[in-house]
């Protein structure tokens, strides 16, 4: 007249030494080998694509890290070779003012956090290589 919650289901199943779809009346049918077979190929091809993901991944954020560091070093040397020209400027004209001011707020940062980020990536590349 009425179906047993599932955890009285379980508990009689164990008891009975069969399973909770055989006391509902649903037989299943045991796989057979070709069923596992083609089973056991389709999870190795799942597996290979996610290696392949993972590692077009990994060199991604490797390529990422390298083309960061070679950015650091060329506005480096860009900073380095313009030597600060912006602080013969006349500020008291207003429009060189603001980009004399914007200059050197982009080099007192770029100066203090490009060499924090710079050895971040090297350590960042170096791990991603160890990662093969």
């Amino acid at each position: 007249m009425s179906v047993p919650d599932s955890s009285m289901l379980i508990i009689l199943a164990n008891e009975l030494d069969t399973t909770v779809s055989e006391l509902l009346g649903e037989p299943v049918a045991e796989p057979t080998t070709d069923d596992l077979k083609i089973l056991s190929e389709e999870l190795e091809v799942i597996n290979l694509q996610l290696a392949k993901r993972s590692i077009t991944k990994v060199k991604t954020i490797r390529w990422i890290l390298i083309s960061l560091c070679a950015v650091i070093v060329v506005i480096f040397i860009a900073l380095a070779s313009t030597n600060s020209f912006y602080l013969n400027w006349n500020y008291n004209d207003p429009e060189l003012a603001v980009a004399g001011t914007i200059l050197h707020g982009f080099e007192f940062l770029f100066v203090r956090l490009a060499p924090i980020v710079f050895l971040t990536s090297v350590v960042g590349v170096v791990v991603t290589y160890k990662k093969r």
